[in-house]
């Protein structure tokens, strides 16, 4: 019997031993460190031996530089989005451009030498160049002009960039331990490092953390790793220095006119439509066309008329305009030359400075997104000899609207001394509904969006001197709507002549009338001393540098008043 039991007993004890050989096996599986090692390559999403995976502060961007020749490249949209927007290529006529206050810093593409006012030099290196059809520049070359700091490391090839240089948290590895691409014992090893080593500690969970090594690898570690972890602040770089882009702003407030001159002759309306003004110190004759693709305009300007200004105590800022002969002109085919840009620039400076002058006011309008960049480069250009020769630059833009970013007002409040927000044709003559110019929400609106891009002392807003009547037609379930633009005065003896009830709309904060005749609806939303002196007050509520006027002789006398008390305040 004891024999039969005892075969038993061993069984038994074999199938305990296996059983506890494999669990200790499932035990020890489930809690050691994995060894398997991560493929950085495919970690960085490297694709080739000159593709460059690129760490921007503590992040893995999705954007790639490049390493050509053993020098390091970024395409030109990254170099705007992350580093300086103001390097600009010509494609036709191969050139990058980085503008300064003072100077057009112009190399050729797939060149070495870098042209500037005093001269030429050779960087020692092909400053930039294509790849298929994208534009890529040496970052020690955008390094000339924009305060970053950058190191490369390789195996696999990255770089890392810093732009901000904020506190951060910093702690040093108590033991060898591996940086793995999750939190996980199991998880793959990204990278080894060693007891002392130090890490800048990103995320801190319950046992692990995110970090970031010496040479930019980012992954987890377990927090019994860390040691001695505290709030550091990185030594920041200031190899560059911004220059200053200096400005003409007045200490006082600006309160221009725009003064409609369709031709010589309608110089001689100077005296005529400022006869009621208050407080004018600033004209704005519209004298100046675009009208080819070559850079020329058509141009009314006199030095007489220049003259009486003076003498009436008022500064001349010429208007340059593309509305004119919009159907002849292609504003991309102008702006995106460099050499046509110089010679508009060329031009208008020079009779700028033979007429005595004192100011260039921009209104270039409907330009189109893929035209913004050259737009914005134009002013920038323009500025240069509008600085040195103390010319005031003024900018007219549509109130502010996802539709018109690529105006770029901020770039404007740099350069520019003066953005003129038009704060009118909120409705138009194209407008599917009929509507007030300027109600007030859209004043403020206008106003306050672009306080948010530009120093408030820099921005001025122009009011309507007119209003549109409207005439909404219904016949046959179709509506068809017309509009006629008015000055103040029209406007009035239209509602006088019809017997017209207005009532103050507080939405529009303006006064509102209406009638029928047949089937067509009759509106009008004035403008006038209550309306003006509503959108003054929002005006000295941002502490704005100033009011402009469209347009001189279409306002009533009576409006004088309301911009005085504005101005006196």
């Amino acid at each position: 019997m004891k024999k039969k039991i005892i075969p038993v007993i061993l069984a038994v004890v074999l199938i305990i031993i296996i059983g506890g050989v494999s669990f200790g096996g499932m035990i020890i599986d489930k809690y050691s460190y994995s060894k398997e090692r991560a493929d950085l390559a495919a970690y960085y999403s490297i694709s080739g031996s000159d593709d460059v995976a690129i760490v921007l502060q503590n992040e893995i961007v999705e954007e790639r530089a490049k390493l050509l020749d053993g020098i390091y490249y970024l395409d030109l949209a990254t170099v705007h989005k992350y580093l300086n927007e103001r390097f600009y290529e010509d494609k036709n006529e191969n050139l990058l451009l980085y503008t300064l206050p003072d100077d057009i810093i112009r190399t050729s593409i797939g060149s070495n030498i870098r042209e500037d006012k005093s001269g030429s030099e050779d960087m020692g290196y092909v400053i930039s160049r294509y790849e298929g059809d994208t534009l890529y520049v040496a970052i020690d070359y955008v390094k000339k002009y924009t305060n970053f700091g950058y190191e490369v490391f390789t195996e696999p090839n990255r770089i890392q960039l810093d732009t901000v240089w904020e506190d951060i948290q910093i702690a040093e590895i108590k033991k060898d331990t591996a940086v793995r691409v999750r939190g996980g014992v199991k998880s793959e090893i990204l990278t080894d490092v060693a007891a002392g080593d130090k890490v800048t500690v990103l995320e801190q969970m319950e046992t692990w953390s995110k970090v970031k090594t010496a040479d930019s690898v980012m992954g987890y570690v377990e927090n019994k790793r860390l040691t001695g972890i505290r709030s550091e602040l990185p030594i920041p770089v200031t190899d560059y220095a911004e220059p200053e882009y200096t400005s003409v702003t007045r200490d006082y407030k600006i309160n221009m006119g725009w003064h409609v001159v369709a031709g010589v002759a309608g110089n001689d309306t100077l005296t005529e439509v400022t006869a009621n003004t208050q407080g004018l110190n600033v004209i704005s004759p519209t004298w100046f066309k675009l009208c080819d693709n070559e850079g020329n305009y058509t141009s009314f300007a006199t030095t007489d008329y220049v003259s009486k200004a003076h003498d009436m105590g008022l500064e001349v800022w010429a208007l340059i305009e593309n509305i004119e002969y919009s159907d002849s002109i292609d504003m991309y085919e102008i702006l995106s030359s460099t050499t046509t840009r110089k010679v508009l620039i060329d031009n208008l400076v020079n009779e700028v400075l033979n007429c005595g002058i004192d100011g260039i006011n921009v209104d270039f309008e409907q330009i189109s997104m893929d035209c913004g960049e050259h737009y914005v480069q134009f002013l920038r250009e323009l500025s240069i000899p509008c600085r040195e020769h103390g010319i005031v630059l003024s900018v007219d833009n549509y109130v502010p609207t996802g539709y018109t970013d690529h105006y770029d007002r901020a770039e404007q409040g740099v350069v520019a001394d003066y953005v003129i927000i038009m704060g009118y044709d909120e409705h138009y003559a194209g407008s599917e509904v009929a509507g007030s110019v300027a109600s007030i929400n859209f004043v403020e609106e206008g106003i306050a969006r672009t306080v948010e891009e530009v120093p408030a002392n820099k921005i001025i807003n122009a009011l309507p001197f007119y209003t549109r009547i409207w005439e909404t037609t219904t016949e046959n379930a179709s509506t068809s709507i017309s509009s006629q633009a008015v000055g103040m005065q029209m406007a009035e003896d239209y509602v006088t002549n019809h017997n017209i009830e207005v009532v103050w709309d507080d939405e529009t904060c303006q006064n509102y009338g209406e009638y029928t005749s047949g089937n067509t609806l009759h509106q009008v939303w004035l403008e006038d001393e209550r309306s003006i002196q509503v959108k003054l007050n929002i005006m000295e509520k941002y502490g704005i540098g100033g009011v402009a006027s469209w347009r001189l002789g279409f306002e009533k006398p009576e409006i004088w008043n309301e911009i005085m008390a504005y101005l006196n305040r």
